[in-house]
């Protein structure tokens, strides 16, 4: 009888998987310099194999498209930048400190990483703030949500989703907005400096919006929230 504290031991990859991993991870990273160089719009696949220099055979033995390379390396993009929002934020119970933070680690998570900064900037699709997230990507969809909880668990739940929304928008329009233009035409090396007042108008902005969102005091006594 197998001790159920040995652990079952996972079979190694065989010498084919391996080289087909290589060359799936080549792809993406051929795909992601050429998305900086050229746009999600312009590439073309062609692009993409002479960059990784593979046949188009192998590209579409890995994607069924260009649109599967793109959403893979997005959510792997919105991933990473989802857990170090969390890992940044998680602990912090004040408002204005929460959402300076949030802006904060987008600007230092893309300032070294321009490639996948155009990845989030052009992939990113429109907001419908009144309808929903209808029309975006559900990798976006995540994205803002991991937000607005962070927002919803420091603000203990006392505000609407929609608002919660707005103020998650808010937050990365910051960053795909100021920050990108800021990152062209700023010499400054450092763009976080060149921003620091519109980031700091935008948190307060937003702080106040959140403070005048909550319902009155003696509402939320009424309704046993306290």
């Amino acid at each position: 009888m197998i001790s159920s504290k040995r652990k079952a031991k996972r079979p190694r990859a065989t010498r084919q998987q391996r080289r087909v991993s290589v060359t799936r991870q080549k792809l993406l990273e051929a795909a992601r310099s050429v998305f900086a160089e050229k746009g999600l719009d312009s590439a073309t696949i062609a692009d993409i194999t002479e960059r990784a220099d593979v046949g188009k055979g192998t590209f579409y033995y890995h994607f069924k498209d260009k649109n599967g390379v793109i959403a893979e390396l997005i959510k792997s993009v919105l991933g990473e930048l989802v857990a170090a929002i969390e890992m940044k934020c998680s602990h912090i119970s004040d408002i204005s400190e929460l959402l300076d933070t949030m802006i904060g680690v987008h600007i230092e998570f893309f300032s070294n990483r321009w490639e996948d900064f155009v990845l989030y900037f052009q992939g990113r699709g429109d907001l419908h703030l009144e309808q929903g997230y209808e029309g975006i990507e559900t990798r976006f969809v995540n994205y803002l949500e991991s937000m607005e909880d962070l927002i919803e668990s420091v603000i203990r739940g006392q505000i609407s989703r929609q608002a919660l929304r707005r103020i998650a928008c808010a937050a990365a329009g910051f960053v795909s907005g100021y920050y990108s233009f800021a990152v062209i035409a700023s010499e400054d090396e450092d763009v976080d400096k060149t921003l620091r007042s519109l980031r700091g108008a935008l948190v307060a902005s937003l702080t106040r919006f959140i403070s005048e969102s909550l319902p009155p005091p003696e509402t939320v006594t009424k309704r046993g929230y306290s």
